[in-house]
């Protein structure tokens, strides 16, 4: 019995050991550091595998990647222009600029009534033609060009004298390109003014209109029409700089009444239109009288001065009272005396045997140092000195002349001679 009751007591004590150690170890799970023990995490928290990359994600990271790099290229390549690489500059982009028209039609008059430029380039511009100067009828090669401005339906046009007595056969050629042989009506070289005229053929000229360049002011604006440089129909346009200028030519030495202008007028313009915004002509442009020593200083010949001028070309076909004396020369100036240490005048260079200075003694090398009484000394004085006395064709002319000879003494002489009526148009 005793030996049961031991069994019995060591099975109970066994028992409630076992039930301690249970209730224990219950306890512990509870336990926050044995809770985190190695053992009991990873008995009931086993850890996960670790992620195996796909073959197919590799690529198409590696996929976006490199199209992200030839994007950046293809930028970089494209803003500095990038000949070699593996970009291509063939491969453009292509632009197609839209054309879209005026908002509104541009109106060839302002409120005011003047025309706009582009008005003036419409209406005048047609009025003004290019004149093409040849040396002979074949017409092949032009020696010279200028402008003109047609001013009668039947085919009258104006221009300056230097377009086309540089040569004896002319072409017109008007603004639609239409080309005209011309027949020379008559040029006066004193006032650079000439007259030709073409044969229309049924064709409907545009006339210009001519204002009274008396009404003119100071500041007004203008446009130059013509053809320089062979730049058919050009204009340009400026203010009126200075009015009742009188300007010489240093060709002639005539003075004439000029609009001063910044119009530039090239030579290509010589017998252009100078014309103010009621599109009316008021001046002849001439490059004669263009200054080459400053910038912006054009003259146009005053329509005025021009009109009784172009009026007697067309009617007789020359100037009447022109006269000519028959002699070419040198100037023999202050300057030129004082280096040279002969007597201011005209050296004569050759005389005109068909002329009546011819007979009077006159010879090569001599020098007139005076025309009725008054000294001379070059083109303008000497016209001046005979104008002066009212001396016209059939009118006798005294001189003084000096002679050298060959030992250099000085023999002064008079002479005298009458002018002979000039039909020629030169000076």
């Amino acid at each position: 019995m005793e030996q049961e009751k031991n069994f019995t007591e060591d099975t109970m004590s066994s028992d409630a050991h076992k039930t301690e150690s249970v209730f224990k170890k219950e306890l512990r799970i509870y336990d926050s550091p044995v809770f985190v023990c190695d053992t009991d995490f990873k008995n009931r928290f086993p850890e996960p595998e670790p992620p195996i990359i796909k073959p197919a994600a590799f690529l198409s990271v590696f996929t976006v990647i490199l199209v992200f790099l030839f994007a950046v290229y293809c930028i970089i390549a494209r803003a500095f222009d990038l000949k070699e690489g593996f970009y291509s500059p063939e491969t453009k982009t292509t632009i197609i600029l839209g054309l879209n028209p005026r908002p509104t039609e541009e109106a060839l008059t302002d409120e005011t009534g003047k025309y706009t430029a582009a008005g003036i380039c419409a209406v005048v511009g047609p009025s003004v033609v290019e004149i093409l100067n040849f040396s002979d009828n074949t017409y092949s090669v032009p020696i010279g060009s200028g402008s003109g401005i047609i001013m009668s339906e039947d085919g009258y046009i104006v221009t300056n004298a230097h377009v086309i007595n540089k040569g004896k056969y002319v072409k017109v050629m008007l603004s639609d390109e239409a080309a005209h042989t011309a027949e020379i009506i008559g040029y006066d070289s004193k006032t650079d003014i000439a007259v030709i005229k073409i044969s229309p053929q049924g064709k409907k000229l545009t006339v210009a209109e001519f204002g009274n360049s008396d009404d003119v002011v100071q500041g007004e604006q203008v446009i130059a029409i013509g053809n320089p440089g062979g730049l058919t129909g050009s204009i340009s346009g400026g203010y009126v700089s200075g009015i009742n200028r009188m300007i010489r030519a240093d060709e002639t030495g005539r003075e004439m009444n000029c609009i001063q202008t910044d119009a530039a007028i090239s030579p290509g313009n010589s017998g252009g239109a100078l014309v103010n915004m009621y599109g009316q002509i008021i001046g002849i442009t001439s490059s004669k009288y263009v200054s080459s020593s400053y910038e912006g200083l054009g003259f146009a010949i005053t329509i005025n001065d021009a009109k009784p001028i172009i009026e007697e070309l067309v009617a007789n076909g020359h100037i009447s009272g022109r006269f000519k004396v028959g002699i070419s020369f040198y100037s023999i100036t202050a300057e030129h005396s004082k280096e040279s240490g002969l007597p201011e005048g005209l050296l004569i260079s050759s005389v005109d045997e068909s002329c009546d200075i011819a007979s009077s003694g006159l010879r090569k090398d001599d020098i007139i140092v005076e025309v009725e009484g008054t000294p001379v000394t070059d083109y303008h004085t000497f016209t001046e000195a005979i104008i002066s006395k009212g001396k016209g064709a059939g009118d006798t002319v005294t001189a003084r002349v000096v002679r050298i000879d060959e030992n250099k003494k000085e023999q002064t002489f008079e002479i005298k001679f009458k002018l002979m009526n000039d039909t020629s148009g030169d000076y």
